[in-house]
């Protein structure tokens, strides 16, 4: 079905372009999707609208053919996946940028603007790294401001129209290229891309709308974090008005434990036996991230032996890894003659080559 553009804004068939501008900036303010009640769907329709309307060039066009000017093998330009090129060359990048707002839902495009990640290094213990664990994280970083809520506005006063961008919340900037003069849209400075600003500046913030003062953060450590990973927070980076918070990266530091070693999610320690427990067999206690726990021992039991604990390693999204004891068997360095005499009892000795 053809789509009436100059119905969709509300507006007659002879409007001037000042009044199709102002009805589709009144639509816009209404039905943005970042306001509370805002309707996606109205938004793309008006910004469609105004995309075709808005260009005197489009605008012929359309009134001659009618959408089917904007299709594949239409009357205009080439179509693709619905978006109309044919302004591209005419009326300079801004085109382009308005058709990727489209595609995203109608917002700007400067929207994919964010503030700076932030960096805490944290430090973990070898258990807190196997098991995970609650840390708080105190970073000092421009936040929302608590009283305006990162508007700017003084609660319960309104917001205007910016004048240097007429709410558009961009401005086309002509540059001189080789190629010839080249439009490009950048966001305002003066509303920071939103397309309005406050009557009466917030008494917290001065209408910047963010603050910078110290954060602290209750962040959920996962399990099974190695030494040199980075845990990623998302939206507790520096806070910018009119764009997205930046993240908050920690990069994990795994202090060591002498007890143990770890190669993913498995972990080694070893543990040494008497001669006559090698010999003979034997119950000991091994140390583990879950605290002490008996291995048995088998008769005739060689050094370098190793004992596998399942589901004693490090705890993972997959479940836990083992760990691994590798028993070490001491040999006595002094002994008396009884005992020497009993061992040559015993014809330990290896057989010669």
């Amino acid at each position: 079905m053809a789509k009436d553009y100059y119905q969709t804004l509300g507006v007659s068939k002879s409007a001037n372009a000042d009044e199709i501008k102002a009805a589709f900036r009144k639509l816009a303010h209404q039905h943005h999707p970042d306001k509370p009640g805002g309707d996606e769907a109205k938004f793309k329709e008006a910004n469609e609208a105004y995309q075709v309307l808005g260009d005197p060039e489009k605008r012929q066009k359309y009134d001659q053919f009618g959408t089917d000017a904007f299709q594949n093998g239409g009357g205009g330009g080439q179509g693709f996946g619905g978006f109309d090129f044919s302004g591209f060359q005419g009326a300079g990048f801004e085109d382009l940028g308005d058709m990727f707002g489209s595609m995203f839902g109608g917002r700007r495009a400067q929207r994919v603007r964010r503030g700076e990640d932030i960096r805490v290094d944290v430090d973990l213990s070898f258990k807190e790294a196997v098991f995970g664990v609650q840390k708080e994280i105190s970073v000092t970083k421009n936040n929302p401001c608590e009283r305006c809520g990162g508007v700017g506005a003084e609660p319960g006063t309104e917001m205007q129209t910016c004048e240097d961008c007429g709410g558009d919340g961009v401005k086309t900037v002509v540059q001189r290229t080789i190629l010839g003069n080249i439009q490009t849209r950048v966001q305002c400075a003066s509303c920071h891309g939103e397309g309005e600003i406050p009557k009466t500046n917030c008494s917290n913030c001065r209408g910047e709308g963010v603050m910078r003062n110290r954060k602290t953060l209750s962040i959920n450590i996962p399990s099974g974090l190695d030494d040199g990973n980075i845990v990623r927070v998302r939206g507790e980076g520096e806070a910018m008005k009119g764009s997205e918070p930046g993240d908050l990266l920690l990069h994990i530091h795994v202090a060591s434990d002498k007890r143990f070693e770890r190669d993913g999610e498995t972990i080694f320690s070893t543990a040494s036996i008497g001669f006559t427990q090698a010999a003979l067999g034997d119950s000991i206690d091994v140390e583990t991230v879950d605290g002490p726990v008996t291995l048995k021992i088998p008769t005739g039991t060689q050094s370098g032996t190793e004992f596998r604990l399942r589901g004693k390693g490090v705890q993972t999204r997959r479940g836990r890894g083992d760990h691994l004891v590798t028993v070490k068997v001491e040999t006595p360095k002094r002994l008396s003659r009884e005992q020497k005499k009993l061992l040559e009892e015993l014809g330990l000795r290896g057989e010669k080559e």
